[in-house]
């Protein structure tokens, strides 16, 4: 069977243990482009997928690995879930602190209705 990277003289095959990562390291760096993120350098690419999977064989993506992914997801959701104590915590008044911030943004007052014209 032949190494597709191994077609890809610009990129170094070796760094990955297996596609299976590569395609999960791309996917997730993907993500974070279509999400928004800006990219690590000038890419000749436009599609968020093909410039991530460029930025991934270049080496320019980190990624971890075993225990270190492990903990390291651990620790996302513990962030995720006191995030989500702190909102259910809110008091009445800071929901309506938020809510008068946002009124600066959002107008959600009712609309009168337009009266049906009468022939």
């Amino acid at each position: 069977m032949i190494d597709m990277l191994s077609l890809l003289p610009q990129y170094t095959p070796k760094e990955f243990d297996s596609r299976h990562r590569l395609v999960i390291v791309a996917s997730q760096r993907a993500k974070h482009l279509a999400q928004g993120a800006k990219p690590t350098g000038p890419s000749r690419f436009t599609k968020e997928t093909t410039a991530a999977l460029d930025e991934v064989l270049r080496g320019k993506i980190p990624y971890l690995t075993g225990k270190e992914a492990r903990d390291a997801m651990k620790e996302a959701k513990r962030g995720k879930e006191g995030e989500t104590e702190r909102m259910a915590m809110m008091t009445g008044e800071d929901a309506k602190e938020i809510k008068k911030e946002l009124s600066v943004y959002v107008d959600d007052t009712a609309k009168p209705q337009a009266a049906p014209a009468e022939e």
